[in-house]
């Protein structure tokens, strides 16, 4: 399953954010084979996915960071709306780290107990890096990061979704969150592409735009085999 905007203002980013999503392996990850395949118990898939609550909630932070260090007023529009949007639109029921929650209560998990759930380090250092990136490096190089995070979770989001609709986990109307993602994350994307195709024709820009990319689907591939891992020693 590849990864694509629908229509897209910025081709040259898009078209290169699809060769690394690609070739990174993002979306073809052991995770996603054995959700697939049927040899992930549905015990692994909600472990694996309580540890991924934590990157759910923590991802707007480093967006919100990112706002702030871009120059132009009409160029945070884009991702303040993103902020925005991962605070539901500011309704406290719509967070995404609650849409999330009522994701895994569908699925088995006592939410009662998530709050004493302690993070595992892949999840740590997937947050840490992104805040990195955000924080303290050029921002067309966050800026590529997220926007390859957002472009492959699209896809990420209709594959775990179907999967798990298709093995009778959680019925098509209950997906929440992942059946969300997979409509509004290509548009995520989009806007921080948008902010990055003026620039790509230049040479030092687009490596540095290039950089990004190549992070945040590398991430984004890393934190996902690590929740594979998770997921194997659960069922052994």
């Amino acid at each position: 399953m590849t990864t694509h905007l629908r229509t897209t203002k910025a081709p040259l980013v898009t078209a290169h954010a699809k060769h690394l999503v690609a070739e990174t392996g993002v979306l073809t990850n052991p995770y996603f084979r054995t959700l697939v395949d049927g040899s992930m118990s549905l015990e692994s898939f909600r472990t694996s996915q309580e540890q991924l609550g934590f990157a759910v909630t923590y991802f707007a932070r480093p967006m919100a960071a990112l706002v702030s260090r871009i120059e132009h007023p009409a160029d945070r529009i884009g991702i303040l709306g993103n902020v925005v949007e991962e605070h539901g639109g500011f309704r406290p029921q719509e967070f995404h780290h609650e849409t999330f929650r009522r994701f895994l209560a569908s699925i088995g998990s006592d939410t009662a107990q998530l709050n004493g759930l302690k993070m595992m380090p892949a999840v740590h250092a997937y947050n840490s890096v992104l805040s990195a990136v955000c924080t303290w490096e050029d921002p067309q190089v966050g800026i590529g990061c997220m926007g390859a995070i957002e472009y492959a979770f699209a896809s990420v989001s209709a594959i775990t979704g179907n999967a798990i609709v298709n093995r009778g986990w959680v019925a098509q109307a209950d997906l929440m969150h992942y059946g969300l993602h997979s409509e509004i994350d290509e548009q995520h994307a989009e806007d921080f592409f948008l902010l990055l195709e003026p620039h790509y024709r230049n040479p030092a820009a687009r490596r540095r735009i290039d950089q990004g990319l190549g992070l945040g689907a590398y991430a984004l591939n890393r934190l996902y085999s690590d929740l594979s891992e998770l997921g194997r020693s659960q069922q052994n």
